[in-house]
């Protein structure tokens, strides 16, 4: 499937205030000049690091978090340099398998990579069966699993999850109502999630929601969700934009996604969520100032 990155012409501004230090714990990058993997089922145009700096700079967000697209494999040149260009404020999120070499899993620490992702969706390596030697062959690094799974498939692996010797990272809503298979599935959902979250080991990431909800207003599809997770594991629960949202059926605003959180959150809980949770789980030093709404990068276009 081909398709477009998405990018808001005009988008808006953001309806809330941001706190300092707030964190996009899931964008992409896409340049052109790097060959997608043979069978990709998406293949975007190009999102650059220069793009989202601006966006970082409307929303007010002074840290991101870069994750290694499936379309490009293990191939991690565009990680790489999008990590090097977006400097010390930036993390990233590569793929591997059991059969990585030492010194390039040290290429990926020296960049900032403090995570590996398993995309269980959409078609490629790694697979479930990897998750346990990928886990020990990680663990040394303090890093952790970032999973992207049906929902039915989560369900199925919340007990090797928690016996992992890594801390999990669940995408996009647990893709609460994505792959609706019976009546009460997203109850079977939210139970196996909130079970994985009371471990203290396992995070939600709240990204994507037109993944989650397709077709639904995200609010109402998700916000009991949201919140009946929030009262019981604050803690465990980080927010993404899912830039350039090259699944989403329409270019949604950033801005408006990130509203969202106003409608889920306090004032405190949001900082916590937006900038104390991704600190201890992405290991970034005391919150940085965020840069204003308008205000000048700090990084040349």
């Amino acid at each position: 499937m081909t398709q477009q990155a998405a990018h808001p012409a005009e988008p808006g501004a953001v309806p809330i205030d941001v706190p300092a230090g707030a964190c996009d714990c899931h964008m992409h990058l896409f340049d052109p000049a790097v060959p997608f993997v043979p069978g990709a089922v998406l293949r975007p145009g190009e999102a650059n690091a220069g793009q989202y700096l601006r966006l970082m700079r409307r929303l007010g967000i002074g840290r991101n978090v870069l994750v290694q697209p499936s379309s490009y494999g293990r191939d991690h040149r565009v990680l790489l340099a999008g990590l090097r260009r977006l400097g010390d404020s930036a993390r990233g999120i590569a793929v591997i398998d059991p059969l990585t070499p030492a010194d390039e899993l040290l290429e990926l620490r020296d960049h900032g990579v403090v995570g590996v992702r398993f995309n269980l969706v959409q078609a490629g390596a790694p697979t479930a069966d990897m998750l346990e030697p990928v886990a020990r062959l990680i663990q040394p690094f303090g890093w952790h699993i970032q999973l992207h799974a049906h929902s039915g498939d989560l369900i199925g692996l919340a007990d090797r999850l928690l016996a992992l010797p890594v801390p999990v990272v669940i995408d996009h809503f647990a893709r609460l109502h994505a792959d609706v298979a019976s009546t009460g599935h997203a109850e079977r959902v939210e139970a196996t999630v909130a079970r994985l979250l009371a471990s203290r080991r396992v995070w939600l990431k709240l990204s994507a929601p037109y993944i989650a909800a397709p077709g639904s207003p995200p609010q109402a599809a998700l916000g009991g969700f949201v919140r009946r997770l929030a009262d019981a594991s604050l803690d465990q629960l980080v927010w993404g934009t899912d830039w350039p949202h090259v699944t989403a059926p329409d270019a949604p605003d950033d801005a408006a996604l990130m509203q969202l959180l106003a409608h889920w959150f306090s004032p405190g809980e949001r900082q916590r969520v937006l900038v104390e949770n991704p600190a201890r789980l992405y290991r970034f030093p005391a919150p940085l100032t965020a840069p204003a709404p308008g205000a000048s990068l700090p990084v040349p276009l």
